[in-house]
């Protein structure tokens, strides 16, 4: 019987499942496994809000546009303004009332 050797690497799920990154060039059959632990990656060197701040940063110098307090409150403004699907709403509301009224 002769033995053939691969190494591919992985990641070990909580559950105890096996991810593989590639798909082992193998005959179907058993296998023997052998797990050892690499080195931890090193933890992120910044916290989620100076991620946000870099992410804005670099979105500004490429160009991105990002609205000042004024456009912000325009644009909240014209989100609460009615239109005719309000309109609609309110009179088939005000028809459904009245049709409930004895």
């Amino acid at each position: 019987m002769s033995l053939t050797e691969i190494t591919v690497q992985g990641t070990l799920n909580p559950d105890g499942t096996l991810e593989l990154d590639q798909k082992p060039n193998l005959a179907p059959g058993r296998v023997t496994v052998v797990l050892r632990q690499e080195g931890q990656p090193p933890p992120p060197q910044e916290d989620w809000f100076q991620f946000l701040q870099s992410a804005r940063k670099k979105m500004e110098e490429a160009g991105c546009h990002f609205m000042d307090e004024k456009e912000m409150q325009a644009h909240i403004d014209w989100l609460r303004e009615g239109d005719r699907i309000d309109d609609l709403l309110r009179e088939a509301d005000e028809q459904r009332q009245k049709s409930e009224q004895p």
